[in-house]
């Protein structure tokens, strides 16, 4: 197995700016970074000591790894017009199959970090979960190897046990500030601020780290407490998107609580 030291960064975006910093801090070496936004990928290969381009067909053909850090519909385009003669190819989508990289004839993988992103704030990977995969175990040790290099919670797994992550990734991270948001509405309306509910939210996420969120829930739904859930109705009568919203999360609790499930 020969250890990942040479990557080239195909993309420029959240997840692709972060791993990049995170291997450069680790000592590996950023040979270049690709972005259809060439303003992009010059920002980012500065950060990293690297080269850039905008064509696909600059790029080396040889690296220890070319990392596709770009949106999920366009994987499969830039597999269609990569050449890599030498190397492991590896997406970072939480839901798109190791099979879309099979036309390659170079090593093929995945690196997902299991973590909200963004381009605006650099984080440290030490406790970012990543999941690995590879079409072979020398493939799968290089990856993990490299991982291992950043995050102490590196995890191998396939890609339908990825999309199932991703899935469930979605209903806690993206739906949760959902509700965030439409929080933050309902007090600005009133001239309060959000901030009000730090405490709050701080406090949820805490009691998750060592309990089930099923022995935590609390609020008038699982109480069943049906005057409190009707006046809540009626304060977002004119705001149907959200009153449907309350519906539905009322309704999966209050079932959930007769289900035993709570």
């Amino acid at each position: 197995m020969k250890a990942i030291q040479n990557i080239v960064i195909i993309g420029s975006g959240n997840v692709a700016v972060n791993l990049a910093h995170a291997f450069r801090k680790a000592g590996k070496n950023i040979l270049c970074v690709y972005s259809r936004d060439l303003a992009k990928a010059r920002c980012l290969a500065m950060a990293v000591d690297a080269q850039h381009t905008d064509k696909l067909e600059m790029l080396p053909d040889k690296a220890d790894l070319f990392l596709i850090a770009v949106t999920d519909s366009a994987i499969a385009g830039v597999v269609d017009r990569l050449k890599v003669s030498e190397g492991i190819v590896a997406h970072t989508s939480g839901s798109v199959n190791l099979v879309v990289l099979n036309k390659l004839k170079a090593g093929q993988g995945v690196f997902y970090p299991l973590m909200h992103l963004s381009s605006e704030k650099i984080i440290g990977f030490k406790n970012v979960p990543l999941c690995i995969e590879a079409n072979n175990e020398s493939n799968l040790l290089a990856l993990q190897q490299l991982a291992c290099a950043i995050s102490e919670k590196v995890f191998c797994i396939t890609s339908d046990e990825r999309k199932i992550i991703h899935l469930a990734a979605v209903f806690a991270c993206n739906f949760s500030n959902l509700n965030y948001i439409i929080s933050e509405e309902i007090l600005k309306k009133q001239g309060l601020q959000f901030e009000l509910l730090h405490p709050l939210i701080a406090e949820s996420a805490n009691k998750i780290q060592t309990a089930s969120p099923a022995t935590i829930m609390t609020g008038p739904a699982v109480r069943e407490d049906y005057d409190v859930i009707a006046e809540h109705l009626k304060m977002l009568e004119n705001v149907p998107g959200y009153k449907k919203i309350y519906q539905i999360l009322t309704e999966t609790i209050i079932q959930k609580k007769k289900n035993h499930e709570l």
